[in-house]
C-alpha cells in the first residue's frame, strides 16, 4: 500500500521535532547547562544564532525538507550558541566594551570567533560544523561575489580573519575570499596582535585586551585601558556605597553587552515598531524644519535652502546625505547571473502554485471593471459619420426614409501607469517577499492585457552597517551629523515600458539572499515618484508595499532615532498635497496608515494578493465610497 500525502506529512514532521529535540539535547551537553532553554525561531540563512541575557537560547527553525544545507545551518548555529555559553564571561566581555558602534561590532565578532575556536580545538565535529555554517552564510550575504574590501561587513571579515590566524575551524571558499581581501586592505599590521590572540586564546581577559589594541590599529575607537586602570585604582580607596553603585552599573552593563552581542538579523521589526513609537510620541514642534542661524536674513535662507520638489530628496530640506556616490540604481538581471535567476524564478512558482488561483480570480474581477471603463459603445441614427448597414432594410421597405449614420463614442479611460514599490529589507525574507513577488506578478500581467503599464521597482541597500559611505565618512574624521550612512540599492525588476514576458524571471531576485538588507523609505518613495512624474499618462499610480518603518542603523547611530521616519513623513506630505500622482500603501503587519492618506494595514502577508487587487479595483471606480479601508477617488489631475 503507497503511503498517503498526509502520512509523508506526519513522518518529514516527526523527523524535523527528532532534529531538533536532538540539537537541543547537543546545545545543553556542550555547553554543559542542563537546564538551558532552546528555542527555535524563523530567520534568514544569514542570520545566526542569538543568546539572551538569562542564557536562553535560540536557533534558526530547520527548513521543511532537512536538506544538507539546513541541517549544516542549524547544527553551526547550535554548536556557535554552545561554545559561547561555555567560554564567555558577559561581565569580562564588557568591561572592555568599545562605545562607538563600529568598534564594538568589531570587538563582539572577534570574541565570538575565540569561543568557536576553543570549541574547534576541543571537538573536531565542532569545528567542522561552525565552519560549514560559516561558508554557508558568508555566500548568503554575497561575499563571494565582492570585488573590494568595502563591499565586506568589516565585522565579519575581521572574524573570518581571526579563525584563519588562529585556526580550528577551516575556511571555505567564500572564506578564504574575504580573508584575502583583508590582508590586501590591512596588510601586516595586526599579524603581531594576531598571533598574540592565538597564544592567550583561552584566557578571555587577556584577549579582550588583544582586540582593543587591534580596534585601536584599525582606528574604529582609541584603546581605554588607561582609564580603566585609573578606574580601578579609585575604585579600590572608595567607600561601600561606592562599591554598591559600580555592581549595579556592572549589572547593566552585563544586560547591554547581552543585547549588543546578538545580531541584527533580529533587529529590523522590533527597531521599527520602537522608532516609529517613539516619533508618534514627540512633538509636533520637533519635527519643524531648523530656522535660520543668528543674523542671518530670512530671506536669504530661503533663497538658499531648495524649493519642494527641486532636489532629489522630494525637497525636504532638513534632510541630508552624506554622499552618493556609492548609491546603486540598477536592472534586476544585473544583479544575478541568467542560470540563477531562472531557477529563482522556478522557485517561486512552485511555492505559490497552491496560491495562484485565489489571486487569480481578483485579478480576474479587476480586468473585469477595467474592460467595462474601456468598452466601446456607438451613437445611432446620425445625420454624418459611418452608414449603418444595419438599417439599411427600413431605406429599401420606405425609400422615403433618409440614410442612418452611427459614430464610436469616444472611451474616457484615460491613459494609466502603476507603479509597484516593494519593501526589499531584510525583515521581508520569507513568506512576505514571496508574496508580494506573486502579487507583482499577476498585476504585472493583469494591467498588461487592460492596456495599462505597469513598473515594479525595489529598494533596500547594497552593504550591511553602512558599506563605503561610513568607511568615507569615517576616514574624514567622522563629522556631526552627517544624515544618511549608508550605500542605497534601487532595483528595477520591471520598467514601465518593457513587456510582462521580458521581466518575468526578473521577480525571483526578491527570493535571492543577500539582495534583502537594510531600508531607507524616504528616498525610495522620492525616486518611485520622479520616476512616475516624468511618465506623460493622464493617470499615474504609485503603491507602496512595506512591512516597518525605515530602518538602517549606521545613519540612526549618528542621527537622532527618528531621522529617516521623518523623512519618509515630509516626503509622503508632499506628495499627497503638492503631487498629481496617486499614492497609496499596503503594510504588513506594521500600520502604515499614521504614514499614508490612503492606506490600509494587513496582520498576514497571504492577504496581499487580494488587498492589491481591491484596493486598486476601488482606485479605479469613480464613485468609490469614502470609507475606511476603501480608497477614495483619484486625486483631481
Amino acid at each position: 500500500m503507497k503511503p498517503t500525502y498526509q502520512s509523508q506529512v506526519e513522518k518529514g514532521a516527526s523527523r524535523i521535532e527528532t532534529f531538533k529535540n536532538a540539537t537541543a539535547s547537543v546545545v545543553k551537553a556542550l555547553a554543559g547547562i542542563p537546564d538551558t532553554t532552546v528555542t527555535f525561531t524563523p530567520v534568514a540563512a544569514n542570520q545566526k544564532a542569538t543568546v539572551g541575557a538569562a542564557g536562553e537560547v535560540r536557533l534558526p527553525l530547520p527548513g521543511q525538507k532537512l536538506t544538507k544545507e539546513n541541517v549544516a545551518r542549524v547544527r553551526g548555529a547550535a554548536d556557535s550558541a554552545a561554545m559561547r555559553l561555555k567560554h564567555h564571561d558577559a561581565r569580562v566581555h564588557n568591561r572592555r566594551m568599545p562605545l562607538s558602534k563600529d568598534a564594538a561590532d568589531a570587538y563582539n565578532a572577534m570574541e565570538q570567533a575565540r569561543v568557536e575556536i576553543l570549541g574547534a580545538q576541543q571537538f573536531t565535529g565542532v569545528g567542522r560544523n561552525i565552519g560549514d555554517a560559516l561558508e554557508q552564510r558568508l555566500t548568503a550575504e554575497g561575499f563571494h561575489m565582492a570585488r573590494s574590501f568595502f563591499q565586506v561587513d568589516r565585522a565579519e571579515a575581521l572574524k573570518v580573519l581571526v579563525h584563519s590566524r588562529c585556526e580550528g575551524v577551516d575556511l571555505g571558499t567564500t572564506g578564504k575570499h574575504v580573508r584575502d581581501m583583508v590582508r590586501q586592505e590591512y596588510g601586516k599590521k595586526l599579524d603581531s596582535d594576531l598571533d598574540d590572540l592565538a597564544a592567550h586564546i583561552g584566557d578571555q581577559k587577556k584577549s579582550a585586551d588583544i582586540m582593543r589594541r587591534m580596534i585601536e590599529i584599525l582606528e574604529l575607537e582609541q584603546d581605554n585601558a588607561k582609564d580603566m586602570d585609573r578606574e580601578e585604582d579609585s575604585g579600590d580607596d572608595s567607600d561601600d556605597s561606592a562599591s554598591d553603585d559600580k555592581s549595579e552599573q556592572e549589572n547593566k552593563s552585563d544586560e547591554q553587552g547581552a543585547e549588543q552581542s546578538q545580531e541584527a538579523g533580529d533587529a529590523p521589526t522590533t527597531a521599527r515598531d520602537a522608532r516609529a513609537e517613539e516619533t508618534d510620541e514627540q512633538g509636533e514642534g520637533e519635527g519643524q524644519p531648523a530656522m535660520a542661524a543668528d543674523g542671518e536674513d530670512e530671506a536669504d535662507a530661503r533663497q538658499a535652502r531648495p524649493r519642494p520638489g527641486h532636489n532629489q530628496h522630494g525637497g525636504i530640506d532638513r534632510y541630508k546625505v552624506f554622499t552618493t556616490r556609492f548609491d546603486q540604481v540598477e536592472e534586476a538581471a544585473n544583479l544575478c547571473d541568467p542560470e540563477e535567476l531562472a531557477r529563482l524564478r522556478l522557485q517561486l512558482d512552485r511555492q505559490l502554485a497552491h496560491l495562484q488561483g485565489v489571486v487569480s480570480r481578483l485579478a480576474n474581477r479587476l480586468q473585469r471593471k477595467l474592460m467595462a471603463q474601456q468598452q466601446r459603445s456607438w451613437e445611432f441614427d446620425l445625420e454624418e459619420g459611418l452608414l449603418d448597414a444595419g438599417r439599411l432594410a427600413r431605406v429599401v421597405t420606405n425609400p422615403t426614409q433618409s440614410l442612418s449614420f452611427k459614430r464610436e463614442k469616444e472611451t474616457q479611460f484615460r491613459d494609466t501607469v502603476v507603479t509597484l514599490l516593494i519593501d526589499n529589507s531584510g525583515s521581508m525574507r520569507g513568506r512576505p517577499i514571496t508574496i508580494a513577488a506573486m502579487t507583482a506578478d499577476l498585476l504585472a500581467r493583469t494591467l498588461e492585457r487592460c492596456g495599462v503599464k505597469v513598473e515594479i521597482l525595489g529598494f533596500t541597500t547594497s552593504q550591511w552597517k553602512g558599506g563605503q559611505s561610513r568607511k568615507l565618512w569615517t576616514d574624514a574624521g567622522k563629522p556631526a551629523s552627517p544624515g544618511r550612512l549608508n550605500d542605497l540599492r534601487h532595483i528595477i525588476y520591471k520598467a514601465a515600458d518593457m513587456p510582462w514576458r521580458r521581466a518575468r524571471r526578473n521577480l525571483g531576485l526578491m527570493l535571492r539572499e543577500g539582495i534583502l538588507k537594510e531600508n531607507i523609505d524616504g528616498e525610495a518613495l522620492a525616486w518611485a515618484h520622479n520616476r512616475l512624474a516624468a511618465r506623460r499618462e493622464q493617470r499615474r499610480i504609485l503603491m507602496v508595499i512595506s512591512d516597518g518603518a525605515p530602518v538602517d542603523d549606521s545613519t540612526l547611530s549618528v542621527n537622532p532615532g527618528n531621522y529617516l521616519e521623518q523623512h519618509l513623513r515630509d516626503v509622503i506630505s508632499f506628495i499627497e498635497n503638492n503631487s498629481e500622482i496617486q499614492l497609496l500603501a499596503i503594510g504588513i503587519g506594521h500600520d502604515v496608515t499614521r504614514y499614508y492618506r490612503r492606506a490600509v494595514t494587513l496582520m498576514d502577508a497571504d492577504e496581499l494578493g487580494g488587498a492589491v487587487m481591491s484596493q486598486l479595483t476601488d482606485l479605479f471606480e469613480e464613485d468609490s465610497r469614502n470609507s475606511r479601508g476603501t480608497l477614495r477617488a483619484p486625486l483631481v489631475m
